[in-house]
Protein backbone atom coordinates (compact mmCIF):
# COMPACT_ATOMS: atom_id res chain seq x y z
CA UNK A 1 0.00 0.00 0.00
CA UNK A 2 1.46 3.46 -1.02
CA UNK A 3 1.55 5.99 1.84
CA UNK A 4 2.59 9.63 0.93
CA UNK A 5 3.68 10.56 4.40
CA UNK A 6 6.19 7.69 4.44
CA UNK A 7 7.83 9.06 1.27
CA UNK A 8 8.24 12.57 2.78
CA UNK A 9 9.83 11.12 5.93
CA UNK A 10 12.31 9.12 3.84
CA UNK A 11 13.30 12.23 1.84
CA UNK A 12 13.86 14.25 5.05
CA UNK A 13 16.10 11.50 6.42
CA UNK A 14 18.22 11.54 3.22
CA UNK A 15 18.71 15.31 3.50
CA UNK A 16 19.92 15.11 7.14
CA UNK A 17 22.38 12.34 6.44
CA UNK A 18 26.01 13.10 7.44
CA UNK A 19 28.39 14.87 4.90
CA UNK A 20 30.97 12.91 3.01
CA UNK A 21 34.54 12.89 4.39
CA UNK A 22 35.95 15.06 1.53
CA UNK A 23 33.54 17.90 2.26
CA UNK A 24 34.31 17.77 5.95
CA UNK A 25 38.07 18.02 5.21
CA UNK A 26 37.57 21.08 2.96
CA UNK A 27 35.61 22.87 5.67
CA UNK A 28 38.30 22.13 8.23
CA UNK A 29 41.03 23.59 5.97
CA UNK A 30 38.99 26.74 5.32
CA UNK A 31 38.52 27.25 9.06
CA UNK A 32 42.25 26.80 9.62
CA UNK A 33 43.06 29.36 6.89
CA UNK A 34 40.73 31.94 8.41
CA UNK A 35 42.26 31.40 11.84
CA UNK A 36 45.77 31.78 10.40
CA UNK A 37 44.82 35.02 8.58
CA UNK A 38 43.28 36.47 11.73
CA UNK A 39 46.39 35.58 13.69
CA UNK A 40 48.65 37.18 11.06
CA UNK A 41 46.53 40.36 10.99
CA UNK A 42 46.61 40.65 14.77
CA UNK A 43 50.39 40.16 14.81
CA UNK A 44 50.92 42.81 12.06
CA UNK A 45 48.81 45.35 13.93
CA UNK A 46 50.73 44.69 17.12
CA UNK A 47 54.08 45.09 15.31
CA UNK A 48 52.99 48.36 13.66
CA UNK A 49 51.84 49.79 16.96
CA UNK A 50 55.10 48.78 18.60
CA UNK A 51 57.12 50.38 15.77
CA UNK A 52 55.22 53.68 16.02
CA UNK A 53 55.67 53.76 19.76
CA UNK A 54 59.39 53.13 19.34
CA UNK A 55 59.67 55.92 16.73
CA UNK A 56 57.88 58.39 19.01
CA UNK A 57 60.15 57.49 21.88
CA UNK A 58 63.20 57.94 19.62
CA UNK A 59 62.04 61.40 18.47
CA UNK A 60 61.38 62.48 22.03
CA UNK A 61 64.79 61.29 23.12
CA UNK A 62 66.47 63.19 20.28
CA UNK A 63 64.58 66.37 21.15
CA UNK A 64 65.57 66.03 24.78
CA UNK A 65 69.19 65.48 23.76
CA UNK A 66 69.16 68.57 21.49
CA UNK A 67 67.60 70.70 24.23
CA UNK A 68 70.19 69.46 26.68
CA UNK A 69 72.96 70.19 24.17
CA UNK A 70 71.77 73.75 23.60
CA UNK A 71 71.37 74.31 27.30
CA UNK A 72 74.84 73.01 28.03
CA UNK A 73 76.64 75.20 25.48
CA UNK A 74 78.55 78.20 26.81
CA UNK A 75 76.84 81.57 27.00
CA UNK A 76 79.47 83.15 24.74
CA UNK A 77 78.44 80.88 21.88
CA UNK A 78 74.81 81.89 22.28
CA UNK A 79 75.79 85.57 22.45
CA UNK A 80 77.81 85.30 19.23
CA UNK A 81 74.91 83.56 17.52
CA UNK A 82 72.59 86.37 18.57
CA UNK A 83 75.05 89.00 17.32
CA UNK A 84 75.35 87.21 13.97
CA UNK A 85 71.61 86.92 13.50
CA UNK A 86 71.13 90.53 14.53
CA UNK A 87 73.79 91.71 12.06
CA UNK A 88 72.21 89.76 9.21
CA UNK A 89 68.80 91.21 10.05
CA UNK A 90 70.22 94.73 10.25
CA UNK A 91 71.95 94.40 6.88
CA UNK A 92 68.76 93.09 5.32
CA UNK A 93 66.67 95.94 6.72
CA UNK A 94 69.31 98.47 5.63
CA UNK A 95 69.35 97.11 2.09
CA UNK A 96 65.56 97.25 1.81
CA UNK A 97 65.53 100.80 3.21
CA UNK A 98 68.28 102.00 0.88
CA UNK A 99 66.74 100.37 -2.18
CA UNK A 100 63.05 101.08 -1.68
CA UNK A 101 62.50 103.73 1.01
CA UNK A 102 65.47 106.12 1.27
CA UNK A 103 65.06 109.37 -0.61
CA UNK A 104 67.70 110.69 -2.96
CA UNK A 105 67.54 114.28 -1.83
CA UNK A 106 69.78 115.97 -4.40
CA UNK A 107 72.00 115.08 -7.33
CA UNK A 108 74.90 114.69 -4.88
CA UNK A 109 73.10 111.71 -3.35
CA UNK A 110 73.22 109.89 -6.69
CA UNK A 111 76.35 107.77 -6.31
CA UNK A 112 78.43 106.28 -9.15
CA UNK A 113 77.06 102.87 -8.21
CA UNK A 114 73.49 104.08 -8.80
CA UNK A 115 74.48 105.48 -12.18
CA UNK A 116 76.34 102.31 -13.10
CA UNK A 117 73.22 100.24 -12.40
CA UNK A 118 71.05 102.81 -14.22
CA UNK A 119 68.53 102.70 -11.43
CA UNK A 120 64.91 103.73 -11.98
CA UNK A 121 63.37 106.21 -9.53
CA UNK A 122 59.92 107.71 -9.19
CA UNK A 123 59.18 111.25 -8.17
CA UNK A 124 57.09 114.39 -8.52
CA UNK A 125 58.20 117.27 -10.74
CA UNK A 126 58.29 120.35 -8.55
CA UNK A 127 59.48 122.85 -11.18
CA UNK A 128 60.54 123.11 -14.82
CA UNK A 129 63.52 125.38 -15.39
CA UNK A 130 64.01 125.02 -19.14
CA UNK A 131 62.64 123.20 -22.14
CA UNK A 132 64.62 120.03 -21.43
CA UNK A 133 65.29 119.89 -17.66
CA UNK A 134 63.32 119.95 -14.41
CA UNK A 135 63.49 119.41 -10.65
CA UNK A 136 62.42 116.03 -9.27
CA UNK A 137 61.33 115.29 -5.71
CA UNK A 138 62.12 111.60 -5.20
CA UNK A 139 59.19 109.62 -3.71
CA UNK A 140 60.38 106.06 -3.01
CA UNK A 141 58.39 103.25 -1.40
CA UNK A 142 54.80 103.88 -0.39
CA UNK A 143 52.87 106.33 1.74
CA UNK A 144 52.69 109.18 -0.79
CA UNK A 145 49.14 108.57 -2.01
CA UNK A 146 45.82 107.53 -0.58
CA UNK A 147 44.65 105.28 1.00
CA UNK A 148 48.08 104.87 2.70
CA UNK A 149 49.12 108.51 2.61
CA UNK A 150 51.39 109.41 5.54
CA UNK A 151 54.16 111.22 3.59
CA UNK A 152 53.82 114.40 1.57
CA UNK A 153 55.66 116.33 -1.13
CA UNK A 154 56.56 119.86 0.01
CA UNK A 155 55.15 122.78 -1.93
CA UNK A 156 57.00 125.77 -0.43
CA UNK A 157 60.30 126.88 -1.93
CA UNK A 158 62.06 126.91 1.43
CA UNK A 159 60.95 123.31 2.08
CA UNK A 160 62.19 122.19 -1.34
CA UNK A 161 65.63 123.74 -0.92
CA UNK A 162 68.32 121.04 -1.21
CA UNK A 163 65.57 118.42 -1.55
CA UNK A 164 65.26 117.91 -5.32
CA UNK A 165 67.31 116.30 -8.10
CA UNK A 166 68.16 118.42 -11.13
CA UNK A 167 67.26 116.20 -14.10
CA UNK A 168 68.31 116.66 -17.73
CA UNK A 169 65.99 114.80 -20.12
CA UNK A 170 68.05 112.38 -22.20
CA UNK A 171 67.84 112.17 -25.99
CA UNK A 172 66.22 115.54 -26.67
CA UNK A 173 67.46 119.10 -27.16
CA UNK A 174 64.94 121.90 -26.66
CA UNK A 175 65.30 125.54 -27.80
CA UNK A 176 67.46 127.51 -25.39
CA UNK A 177 65.93 130.18 -23.22
CA UNK A 178 67.54 133.43 -22.21
CA UNK A 179 70.49 132.73 -19.91
CA UNK A 180 73.52 134.80 -18.90
CA UNK A 181 72.21 137.79 -20.88
CA UNK A 182 71.81 135.81 -24.10
CA UNK A 183 68.74 136.15 -26.29
CA UNK A 184 66.35 133.20 -26.25
CA UNK A 185 65.88 131.00 -29.28
CA UNK A 186 62.63 131.08 -31.25
CA UNK A 187 59.91 128.84 -29.78
CA UNK A 188 61.80 128.51 -26.45
CA UNK A 189 58.91 129.98 -24.44
CA UNK A 190 56.37 127.71 -26.15
CA UNK A 191 58.52 124.64 -25.49
CA UNK A 192 58.86 125.59 -21.81
CA UNK A 193 55.09 126.09 -21.49
CA UNK A 194 54.39 122.74 -23.16
CA UNK A 195 56.75 120.90 -20.80
CA UNK A 196 55.25 122.58 -17.73
CA UNK A 197 51.74 121.64 -18.76
CA UNK A 198 52.87 118.07 -19.38
CA UNK A 199 54.82 117.20 -16.19
CA UNK A 200 54.84 119.98 -13.57
CA UNK A 201 53.29 118.73 -10.34
CA UNK A 202 52.93 115.21 -11.75
CA UNK A 203 54.64 111.86 -11.24
CA UNK A 204 57.34 110.74 -13.68
CA UNK A 205 59.78 107.81 -13.79
CA UNK A 206 63.48 108.45 -14.39
CA UNK A 207 66.27 106.03 -15.27
CA UNK A 208 69.40 107.71 -13.91
CA UNK A 209 72.12 107.36 -16.55
CA UNK A 210 75.01 109.77 -15.94
CA UNK A 211 76.05 113.17 -14.59
CA UNK A 212 76.66 115.92 -17.14
CA UNK A 213 79.12 118.81 -17.07
CA UNK A 214 76.61 120.99 -15.22
CA UNK A 215 76.19 118.41 -12.43
CA UNK A 216 72.71 117.50 -13.64
CA UNK A 217 71.56 113.87 -13.77
CA UNK A 218 70.89 112.84 -17.36
CA UNK A 219 67.86 110.54 -17.22
CA UNK A 220 65.58 108.59 -19.51
CA UNK A 221 62.19 109.96 -18.45
CA UNK A 222 58.87 108.18 -18.94
CA UNK A 223 55.33 109.18 -18.08
CA UNK A 224 53.14 107.00 -15.80
CA UNK A 225 51.37 104.10 -17.57
CA UNK A 226 47.70 104.61 -18.33
CA UNK A 227 46.26 101.53 -16.62
CA UNK A 228 49.02 99.59 -14.82
CA UNK A 229 51.35 100.59 -11.97
CA UNK A 230 54.80 101.87 -12.88
CA UNK A 231 56.62 98.81 -11.55
CA UNK A 232 54.57 96.58 -13.85
CA UNK A 233 54.57 98.53 -17.12
CA UNK A 234 56.46 101.38 -18.81
CA UNK A 235 54.75 104.56 -19.90
CA UNK A 236 55.44 106.80 -22.88
CA UNK A 237 58.87 108.36 -23.37
CA UNK A 238 58.81 112.06 -22.46
CA UNK A 239 61.62 112.85 -24.91
CA UNK A 240 59.75 111.22 -27.80
CA UNK A 241 56.57 113.10 -26.85
CA UNK A 242 58.52 116.37 -26.92
CA UNK A 243 59.96 115.61 -30.37
CA UNK A 244 56.55 114.47 -31.64
CA UNK A 245 55.00 117.76 -30.48
CA UNK A 246 57.78 119.78 -32.11
CA UNK A 247 59.15 121.22 -28.86
CA UNK A 248 62.59 119.64 -29.21
CA UNK A 249 65.08 117.97 -31.54
CA UNK A 250 66.98 114.73 -31.29
CA UNK A 251 70.14 115.19 -29.21
CA UNK A 252 73.02 113.83 -31.30
CA UNK A 253 76.08 115.10 -29.45
CA UNK A 254 78.58 112.94 -27.56
CA UNK A 255 77.14 110.94 -24.67
CA UNK A 256 73.58 110.92 -26.05
CA UNK A 257 71.23 108.44 -24.39
CA UNK A 258 68.04 107.12 -25.96
CA UNK A 259 67.01 104.31 -23.61
CA UNK A 260 65.42 101.20 -25.06
CA UNK A 261 64.06 103.11 -28.09
CA UNK A 262 67.33 103.83 -29.88
CA UNK A 263 68.46 106.76 -31.99
CA UNK A 264 66.63 105.55 -35.11
CA UNK A 265 63.26 105.80 -33.38
CA UNK A 266 64.03 109.36 -32.26
CA UNK A 267 65.01 110.40 -35.79
CA UNK A 268 61.87 108.75 -37.22
CA UNK A 269 59.58 110.67 -34.85
CA UNK A 270 61.47 113.87 -35.62
CA UNK A 271 60.94 113.34 -39.35
CA UNK A 272 57.19 112.87 -38.76
CA UNK A 273 57.02 116.07 -36.73
CA UNK A 274 58.93 117.98 -39.40
CA UNK A 275 56.64 116.65 -42.14
CA UNK A 276 53.57 117.68 -40.12
CA UNK A 277 55.15 121.11 -39.36
CA UNK A 278 54.49 120.92 -35.63
CA UNK A 279 55.96 123.35 -33.13
CA UNK A 280 59.35 124.71 -34.11
CA UNK A 281 58.93 123.07 -37.56
CA UNK A 282 56.02 125.34 -38.47
CA UNK A 283 58.12 126.98 -41.21
CA UNK A 284 59.40 123.62 -42.45
CA UNK A 285 62.95 124.12 -41.19
CA UNK A 286 64.89 125.33 -38.15
CA UNK A 287 67.24 128.22 -38.75
CA UNK A 288 69.51 127.36 -35.85
CA UNK A 289 69.44 124.19 -33.76
CA UNK A 290 70.09 124.32 -30.00
CA UNK A 291 73.48 122.68 -30.58
CA UNK A 292 74.46 125.36 -33.10
CA UNK A 293 73.20 128.04 -30.73
CA UNK A 294 75.40 126.72 -27.93
CA UNK A 295 78.46 126.57 -30.17
CA UNK A 296 77.87 130.14 -31.33
CA UNK A 297 77.78 131.46 -27.78
CA UNK A 298 80.63 129.25 -26.56
CA UNK A 299 83.16 131.96 -27.48
CA UNK A 300 81.49 134.44 -25.13
CA UNK A 301 82.65 132.42 -22.15
CA UNK A 302 79.26 132.02 -20.51
CA UNK A 303 78.97 128.33 -21.36
CA UNK A 304 82.54 127.72 -20.29
CA UNK A 305 81.84 129.47 -17.00
CA UNK A 306 78.74 127.37 -16.32
CA UNK A 307 80.58 124.21 -17.27
CA UNK A 308 83.47 125.12 -14.96
CA UNK A 309 81.06 125.65 -12.09
CA UNK A 310 79.46 122.28 -12.72
CA UNK A 311 82.85 120.55 -12.97
CA UNK A 312 84.00 122.17 -9.73
CA UNK A 313 80.84 120.97 -8.00
CA UNK A 314 81.45 117.40 -9.18
CA UNK A 315 85.08 117.53 -8.05
CA UNK A 316 84.00 118.88 -4.67
CA UNK A 317 81.54 116.01 -4.32
CA UNK A 318 84.23 113.47 -5.23
CA UNK A 319 86.68 114.99 -2.77
CA UNK A 320 84.16 114.45 0.03
CA UNK A 321 84.21 110.72 -0.64
CA UNK A 322 87.91 110.31 0.18
CA UNK A 323 89.08 108.63 3.37
CA UNK A 324 87.11 107.06 6.19
CA UNK A 325 84.25 109.52 5.83
CA UNK A 326 83.86 108.62 2.19
CA UNK A 327 83.88 104.90 3.00
CA UNK A 328 81.18 105.32 5.65
CA UNK A 329 79.18 107.54 3.29
CA UNK A 330 79.30 104.95 0.52
CA UNK A 331 78.31 102.17 2.92
CA UNK A 332 75.31 104.13 4.14
CA UNK A 333 74.22 105.06 0.62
Amino acid sequence: MHLPWRQKQQTSEEQTSPLPSEQRGLGARWSATKDAFKTHLTTAQANTKSTLQGYNVNVQNRLRAKAYELGSRPAAYLVLSGIFLGSVSTLGVTFVYRRYFRRLRTAEWVTPDILRRKRWVRGVVTSVGDGDNFRLYHTPGFGWRWPLKFRRVPTLSKELKEQTIHVRIAGVDAPEGSHFGRQAQPYAAEALTWLKDMIEGRIVYCQLVRRDQYSRIVSVVTLPPSFFPGWLATGRSLALEMIRAGTGLTYEQAGAEYGKYGKDEFLRVEAESRAARRGLWKHGTVEETPAQYKRRYAQSGTDAEAQAQGTAKVEQENSKEVGLRGILKRLWR
